[in-house]
């Protein structure tokens, strides 16, 4: 597959009516084939390493193109404006959450992105794809290359926030705090201290049975299990 019309093509005969609904409780709009995520990411080796051709999908405003994008698309090559477009764009939460951040956190802007994007907090899906910008960023940065200062400081934002943030800016403020505990072990104890404050974040779910991680009883079954401090190479999955 080498051209947009083959991959949409493909991406049409994968969807599915049933799949399509369940995008649409999570919030999904009507442009989605409702491809399932385990077919995306066949089709994404087939056209990996097409880093043009993943830019256009992304531009036809399909929801499943647009997180197929994000799972070939090279941050790498990426401009601070073309990753701006795309949050300006990313509307559904799979793509300003997941698709998008994966792409952001291994480009040379990815820190710069996440903190304009977190700032921007009265553009609910832009400030949660900052915060999970940074939370992915965190994940594949060696400690020695982060701002632990910066990370610190915004520990305290979510503290300080989170209660008045929009509703997926919630959400990802709390993953974020897990992301720092997770990844970040010189920040262990203050993420963790932070996660105790937090106790339950209240988040909309939507008609869904998905939940919002309590961040301390999380971070606490990480650290029996051992995951403390290990990096990933990508957060794309």
């Amino acid at each position: 597959m080498n051209s947009v019309t083959q991959v949409m093509k493909e991406l049409k005969k994968c969807g599915s009516e049933q799949t399509r609904k369940i995008y649409a409780r999570h919030g999904a709009g009507d442009n989605v084939f409702g491809v399932k995520a385990a077919d995306l990411k066949i089709i994404a080796k087939k056209i990996k390493g097409k880093h043009e051709l993943a830019c256009e999908l992304y531009e036809t405003g399909n929801y499943d193109a647009m997180y197929l994008a994000g799972l070939v698309a090279d941050g790498k090559q990426m401009s601070k404006k073309e990753l701006h477009d795309w949050a300006k764009s990313a509307v559904w939460l799979w793509i300003s959450e997941y698709a998008l951040p994966w792409v952001a956190s291994e480009s040379p802007h990815g820190r710069d992105m996440a903190m304009k994007w977190i700032k921007l907090k009265k553009k609910e899906s832009i400030a949660s794809c900052g915060w999970s910008t940074y939370s992915s960023l965190v994940a594949i940065t060696p400690d020695e290359e982060l701002d632990l200062a910066e990370i610190k400081a915004l520990l305290k934002l979510v503290e300080k926030e989170i209660d008045g943030s929009a509703n997926r800016v919630k959400y990802t403020m709390n993953g974020f705090v897990i992301a720092v505990a997770m990844y970040v072990t010189p920040v262990l104890k203050q993420a963790k201290a932070t996660a105790k404050k937090l106790g339950k974040v209240e988040v909309d779910m939507g008609d869904t049975s998905c939940k919002v991680p309590l961040a301390l009883e999380y971070i606490d079954k990480l650290e029996k299990a051992g995951r403390i401090g290990k990096k990933r190479k990508t957060t794309r999955c």
